[in-house]
């Protein structure tokens, strides 16, 4: 085998392992992905937000300094 043949198999080498451990590294992450975090989303108290209610109000009242 020529020395330029045995370089070229051994690039072609360490590139298929490295591509290989990507893939199984992406595998891996798209298999760890929950499957409920489109249901949670969908939760209606989630995308509400901030509400200023009336006991929200008197803690507000009864902490301030004057």
């Amino acid at each position: 085998m020529t020395e330029k043949k045995a370089k070229l198999s051994r690039r072609n080498f360490l590139l298929t392992v490295g591509v290989s451990g990507a893939a199984a590294t992406a595998a891996a992450i798209v298999a760890k992905t929950p499957q409920g975090a489109a249901e949670k989303s969908k939760d209606k108290r989630a995308t509400q937000g901030y509400q200023a209610s009336e006991h929200v109000n008197n803690y507000y009242r009864t902490t301030k300094i004057v």
